[in-house]
């Protein structure tokens, strides 16, 4: 799922920043958009890429720690 980034004007006037949803693409997030803010006008919208952390390698001293450890 990719994740989006909304700025919106509610119904009322105010500028809503920073709203980041998730959907299967940006139709999906804008209609997960407008059930939270029913009315609103979309004033930008913007891709966000999600990358996955991978997972922190260790290195030699780390893993003779652990051997001297269980030892």
């Amino acid at each position: 799922m990719q994740k989006y980034d909304f700025t919106v004007k509610t119904r009322n006037g105010h500028l809503v920043e920073n709203i980041r949803i998730f959907g299967k693409d940006q139709a999906d997030a804008e209609r997960k958009l407008r059930q939270m803010y029913l009315n609103c006008e979309i004033v930008h919208s913007q891709t966000i890429v999600v990358e996955k952390e991978l997972p922190q390698s260790a290195d030699i001293e780390d893993v003779l720690t652990l051997i001297v450890k269980h030892s």
